[in-house]
């Protein structure tokens, strides 16, 4: 009799199906605070090293992003607020969303004509495009059964 639950694939090694078994309840939440605590490592460097107004001149308004110091005061409170938020489960959705539509827009906007980052030392376009995927799942699943979010009953 098999213990490998309907729909999840077969064990590659049999003997390990109870260690699937927990990697399945836990990886969930392990990539989302995961996700979370890399973008508050980003918030807290900026916190850390500039100023909002410094970064909308340098950053937003070098690349066109206007009006650059709003843009500038979302980027910190997402990468700050917004990856707490994130690694806690809490308004999961809402912030996971406004995270993706950030990084679309450092993909698209920003990284998109470097390309690779093997073929240009201003780095490429593929890993903030990589972790705008992961984001995006995350806003598409919610917090998951590990988040304040469900705690609370306040999955939106």
């Amino acid at each position: 009799m098999s213990t490998t639950p309907v729909g999840e694939p077969k064990p590659i090694i049999p003997a390990l199906a109870p260690f699937y078994a927990w990697t399945r309840e836990i990886f969930y939440p392990l990539i989302r605070v995961t996700a979370g605590g890399i973008l508050l490592a980003h918030g807290i460097i900026k916190l850390l090293t500039t100023t909002v107004t410094a970064f909308a001149a340098s950053s937003m308004a070098r690349r066109g992003i206007e009006p650059s110091v709003p843009a500038a005061y979302l980027i910190f409170f997402l990468e700050t607020v917004g990856a707490i938020c994130l690694v806690l489960g809490l308004f999961t959705r809402f912030f996971a969303a406004a995270i993706a539509i950030e990084l679309a827009v450092i993909t698209f906007h920003v990284s998109w004509r470097n390309g690779f980052s093997f073929s240009s030392p201003g780095g490429g376009w593929e890993f903030p495009f990589l972790w705008g995927l992961v984001v995006f799942a995350i806003a598409l699943r919610g917090g998951g059964p590990y988040s304040l979010d469900r705690k609370l009953g306040w999955e939106l």
